[in-house]
């Protein structure tokens, strides 16, 4: 061997070790941006201060609701009271009662707890039992020192979410509060929509890092280190992100779901690519493979659908009509969010969004949904795969700044040389905020790969 190819040799081996070392770090790195218990419960609290302190308010006084009455018991909680519980308590204890009182005159809100019990630092216990030893009493000591002039209760018809409080509680509530404060009973819809809807500027901080966890967890499973064509089911996959969640010490809010879309088959229902995939189904060259996925972090939820195309032999990149498929998927999500516009319903979104894409050709459906809180959570619907035509009530709700959907739709596109129809299904997290929308964290511009040739995602 001569010298300048020993040296050749000896480089190539340094700066072989020199990437698995760096991978290693990486992998190290990337693990501990997974915070510990302790820390979660850290940031969760110091995010629940913030919101109480600073953005409640506000949102009392956009409502016009004064008085914000919460009442769950323990493994029965209110959807919007466990969303405050502090990061300690895992449920709500014994019945828990929480009041908020916002006096704008004087700029002030009261955050108390009729409950044995301070909740978290938050809010302080307001009820000592051996002066009143009745709860019910209590809570409406605190109503008529307060004189408000609407008291708000989770209840309603059409908001899931927000229509927390059971018939006991309210049956025992009503029959204790004095006569004159009954007809100032309404529904607090509007102000819980608002509490679960809205982010704060250090939420979304947190948010990009959710996503950026989540494409991690999909291109690794979307890779030759998880999927060997001929071998691999679509079960597997999904299981395998399962394990991985697990492993992270994340939870999932949904099982995941992927599924295969190929030359010789033919394209089912709806219902056929929303539940009703087959099991098993093994994993080809060829083969258009989609995933929706999504994790729970810091009581935050990420929804994201991506797709990869298996190379054939000799493929060295997807063909070209399934790009251009993609593009319209793009295309799709384009119109979409350059639809989003404060004060306007879901349902203005949705149809004015469908009859620009069917005037470009395109063969839409959307069915995007507000995202943060609750995988589903509350706000704008703007569509339903089985609502086209809009969604009452919930599609009426008017779009809000500081809220984050998951863009889900998709557009069906005939492929020429497969003879038949695909479904390009795309879904990822967006912002709506002061400067119009943007997306949480980049979305999938190309397709994915097996094997990897190249980056997926941009800005």
């Amino acid at each position: 061997m001569d010298k300048n190819l020993a040296i050749l040799v000896t480089f190539t081996k340094v700066m072989k070790y020199l990437f698995f070392l760096l991978l290693n770090l990486s992998f190290t790195a990337n693990a501990q941006l997974i915070l510990t218990e302790r820390a979660r419960a850290a940031v969760i609290d110091e995010i629940l201060n913030e919101r109480f302190e600073t953005l409640l308010p506000k949102l009392m006084d956009r409502t016009g609701i004064d008085m914000w009455v919460l009442i769950s018991r323990e493994y029965n909680e209110d959807p919007v009271l466990k969303n405050m519980l502090p990061a300690t308590w895992l449920n709500a204890r014994r019945r828990t009662i929480i009041l908020f009182y916002r006096n704008i005159k004087k700029g002030t809100i009261d955050k108390l707890a009729v409950a044995r019990y301070n909740f978290g630092d938050n809010i302080i216990s307001a009820w000592d039992k051996d002066k009143q030893p009745n709860q019910w009493l209590r809570l409406m000591e605190l109503i008529a020192e307060r004189n408000p002039e609407k008291i708000g209760l989770n209840y309603s018809d059409n908001f899931n979410i927000t229509d927390g409080l059971d018939h006991t509680d309210y049956k025992e509530f009503m029959s204790y509060l004095p006569k004159k404060f009954k007809e100032r009973v309404v529904s607090a819809q509007p102000l819980a929509t608002a509490w679960i809807e809205t982010r704060t500027e250090r939420e979304m901080a947190i948010y990009s890092h959710l996503v950026n966890i989540t494409h991690g967890i999909i291109a690794e499973a979307f890779s030759e280190k998880v999927i060997t064509p001929g071998i691999t089911t679509t079960t597997d996959v999904e299981w395998w992100m399962r394990d991985k969640v697990t492993q992270l010490g994340l939870e999932t809010w949904f099982h995941p779901s992927v599924d295969i879309q190929r030359s010789n088959e033919v394209m089912g229902d709806h219902l056929y690519a929303f539940s009703n995939r087959p099991e098993e189904n093994i994993i080809l060259p060829g083969d258009l493979v989609h995933c929706d996925f999504g994790i729970t972090y810091l009581r935050l939820n990420t929804d994201c659908q991506e797709l990869v195309y298996v190379l054939k032999p000799f493929e060295i990149e997807p063909p070209e009509f399934l790009i251009d498929a993609l593009n319209k998927g793009n295309r799709l999500q384009d119109l979409l969010t350059s639809n989003f516009k404060e004060g306007d319903s879901g349902n203005t979104i949705l149809k004015n969004t469908l009859d620009q894409a069917k005037s470009e050709g395109l063969r839409p459906s959307v069915y995007t949904h507000p995202l943060g809180s609750y995988g589903h959570s509350s706000g704008p619907t703007i569509g339903m795969w089985d609502a086209q035509d809009g969604v009452p009530v919930n599609g009426d709700y008017p779009l809000h700044r500081n809220t984050v959907y998951a863009i889900e739709l998709n557009t069906t596109v005939y492929i020429e040389a497969w003879q038949r129809d695909i479904r390009v299904m795309l879904e990822e997290a967006g912002f709506y905020g002061k400067d119009g929308f943007r997306y949480v964290s980049g979305r999938q511009t190309k397709l994915l790969t097996i094997p990897r040739t190249k980056n997926h995602l941009s800005e």
